[in-house]
């Protein structure tokens, strides 16, 4: 039978260890995601994966604040993190610095996540859309490409958080493996 590991058997980096550390050559851009929660869960994620960067951007909330620290655990000290008032300007700022932008979105010609191939040579964005309306058509239209998650059941979406979790997962699994 297994014994769960105690927190202080599990050697985690510390903040300024994190820091230095080699990170996924991915950046993360909220385009104006409103739930603060769902905000903390993706630092949470991203600092779990040493994602590069998070671009928070619009309407999407900023730390300091307690509610994106309550599901963020302190990852708001560890990743980090920028914020643009316009999504269009931030991608714009990301193609023009290298990143192939993909935007997370149901779209025509959208590729299924597991068919996407990535490659280590390159910087990646990905950009998450708000709960309700998605990502701006303006930033799809940008786009190098869409990704869409597969889904079988009767709802056409998940929770950007959940979302953000699987992406964040198979850009971790694809590229730490080349």
């Amino acid at each position: 039978m297994a014994r769960k590991l105690l927190t202080e058997e599990i050697h985690r980096l510390s903040t300024d260890e994190f820091r230095q550390a080699d990170k996924l050559p991915l950046v993360v851009v909220l385009d104006n995601v409103r739930s603060l929660h769902n905000v903390g869960s993706v630092f949470r994620t991203a600092d779990a994966y040493r994602v590069q960067h998070i671009v928070l951007c619009g309407i999407t909330a900023t730390p300091p604040h307690a509610e994106i620290h309550k599901s963020a655990l302190e990852a708001e000290f560890c990743v980090d993190w920028s914020y643009a008032e316009s999504t269009v300007d931030a991608c714009q700022q990301l193609l023009q610095q290298g990143y192939t932008l993909l935007s997370i979105e149901l779209a025509e010609g959208s590729i299924s996540l597991p068919n996407l191939q990535l490659d280590a040579s390159k910087k990646y964005a990905i950009v998450l859309g708000n709960e309700v309306s998605g990502v701006n058509q303006k930033v799809i239209d940008l786009s190098n490409g869409c990704v869409e998650l597969p889904q079988f059941g009767t709802k056409h979406s998940l929770n950007v958080s959940v979302t953000a979790g699987i992406v964040i997962w198979e850009f971790w699994r694809a590229l730490s493996q080349q």
